[in-house]
């Protein structure tokens, strides 16, 4: 069962810093005052994105419609 957490970034999605981040599972560990969705991909790499380029993970959302 997958962490309420986690996300998928959409295509071409870019960093704070105007950088393509890599299409990969993230971690999402908060969203700043400033609107800025703080993701990770491991203990090492982090990005600063958008919310509105983030996607929960399909297996979340099937789990979501069947416990309902």
């Amino acid at each position: 069962m997958k962490n309420n957490n986690d996300v998928k970034v959409k295509p071409e999605t870019r960093n704070h810093k105007g950088f393509f981040i890599q299409q990969a599972d993230y971690k999402l560990m908060s969203i700043d005052e400033s609107g800025w969705a703080l993701i990770c991909l491991d203990d090492a790499v982090c990005h600063y994105v958008d919310p509105d380029n983030l996607e929960k993970l399909k297996e979340q959302m099937n789990e979501s419609v069947t416990v309902q």
